[in-house]
């Protein structure tokens, strides 16, 4: 089914084109920096249909290409903050460890001396 309406679309679309182009209108092209020659109405409308899309598509990418690396570039951002965050946080863990083993040890100076102690 879908074989046959693809089918039947390009044999509709080729038939247009035809349409189009046996058309034996002849056009003045005059466009702003040059005069053309005189040509057939048909195939100024269907060069002009098909640069207009391959134009469009043209930028349509580039816009694309333009918003993915936008995308890339918050997604990034994201992550240096998230890592700087862990940084710091890092670096306030090391800072208290330092400080708890920088800390002096109270010695005592007396002697420990064992009692025997024996019961009577």
């Amino acid at each position: 089914m879908h074989i046959l309406l693809i089918v039947l679309l390009v044999v509709v679309f080729a038939y247009s084109i035809t349409l189009v182009l046996l058309n034996n209108s002849e056009v003045a092209v005059n466009l702003l920096f040059a005069n053309l020659v005189p040509m057939n109405l048909g195939l100024v409308l269907v060069a002009s249909i098909f640069l207009g899309v391959l134009i469009g598509i043209l930028l349509a990418l580039l816009m694309f290409r333009v918003l993915q690396n936008k995308w890339e570039i918050s997604r990034l951002k994201k992550e240096v903050r998230t890592v700087q965050a862990q940084l710091t946080e890092a670096n306030i863990k090391l800072a208290q460890m330092t400080e708890k083993q920088a800390e002096p040890t109270v010695v005592s100076e007396e002697p420990t001396t064992l009692i025997n102690q024996q019961n009577p």
